[in-house]
């Protein structure tokens, strides 16, 4: 049971892929919003149940509906992913009826030694990752994370590949926006490296953003032939088809990173009042690739887990973050693979 954020549900899934093919005679049902069912699919010996917190699960009788619900899927262990009131409920009622449970340690003592200003414990903490393989270990499962597989890129077709066109090139995505201020990276800085990584020809870039960021992603593309805004013109599963087609995935702290790294794809992270150090590098993904801002300058950095604190006078703790440092860290990486010859 995981039911909220995006990239926390996205965060699951490359633990769940790793189990089914450890374990491909265990039949796992995913328990999460209707929104995230396409995380899931293409895992062998996954079911997805969908959470409606709007009628049927909706409250605490609408609880009691959803345990009522999913006992009669017989399951012999719950793995609670989330940690909040309403697994808890869940996982409870489990345990009432003899049914092993566990959940995951979020590590609030941690995390809290990490982010205060005073006496900071600035050191990494395990990922995200390994704590919910831990819970999959405490039910008798071990789950082994060292050897990812990944889906195959999907072919581009229809609606999508009308967007897009036929690839050619390099394929590179951008999510400029995160959930909270403290974690985007500022504008006039993220528009210089739009605008020199536009100046390859080679390169095809695509910017990712919810519905309400379309204009302010318009106004980072300013019409050029090789940007596109994909963002409020495609559905999740179409974004799924295109992030699994991408060379790169530039993004904050966000959602859109860990969708990319599930999908086996190189991610470049930027982090402002938050840092990978929490637990939170999205997976299969290098230290190298996360630009952090300097905690030379900022020394309370991480000064929040989330992004959702912000601390007076480290507003612009993100401008130690050189675009031109973000340009030739995505040169470096598709270079690495690909030779591309400037214009």
């Amino acid at each position: 049971m995981r039911l909220s954020a995006m990239g926390d549900v996205a965060m699951t899934v490359p633990v769940l892929r790793a189990f089914s093919k450890q374990y491909p005679e265990i039949k796992v049902t995913v328990i999460s919003r209707s929104f995230f069912k396409p995380f899931f699919d293409g895992i062998p010996n996954l079911s997805f149940f969908a959470f409606d917190d709007k009628q049927r699960h909706k409250g605490f009788p609408g609880l009691l509906r959803l345990f009522r619900d999913l006992k009669r899927l017989e399951i012999d262990a719950f793995a609670d992913l989330h940690n909040v009131l309403r697994s808890k409920i869940i996982r409870t009622l489990f345990a009432a009826i003899g049914v092993k449970t566990a959940y995951v340690d979020k590590a609030r003592a941690a995390k809290k030694g990490l982010m205060r200003a005073d006496n900071k414990i600035f050191k990494p903490l395990p990922t995200m990752f390994e704590r919910h393989a831990k819970v999959f270990q405490q039910l008798g499962f071990p789950v082994q994370l060292s050897d990812p597989e990944f889906p195959v890129k999907p072919q581009l077709t229809g609606e999508l590949l009308a967007l897009t066109g036929q690839k050619h090139g390099k394929w590179i995505g951008m999510a400029p926006y995160a959930q909270y201020d403290s974690k985007v990276y500022p504008t006039d800085l993220m528009q210089h490296v739009i605008d020199k990584l536009s100046e390859n020809s080679a390169y095809q870039i695509f910017l990712f953003g919810g519905k309400n960021e379309t204009a302010s992603l318009d106004a980072f593309a300013k019409a050029k032939g090789n940007i596109t805004v994909v963002a409020g013109k495609i559905n999740l599963s179409q974004e799924l088809q295109l992030i699994a087609n991408l060379d790169v995935m530039l993004s904050m702290d966000s959602g859109n990173a860990h969708i990319a790294a599930m999908l086996g794809i190189k991610v470049i992270t930027l982090w402002g009042a938050t840092h990978p150090y929490a637990g939170f590098l999205p997976f299969n993904q290098t230290m190298e690739n996360a630009l952090t801002a300097d905690r030379e300058k900022f020394p309370k950095i991480p000064t929040s887990v989330y992004g959702n604190k912000q601390v007076e006078g480290y507003e612009d703790a993100m401008r130690t973050i050189s675009p031109d440092d973000i340009v030739e860290k995505i040169d470096a990486v598709l270079n690495t693979q690909y030779p591309i010859l400037n214009t």
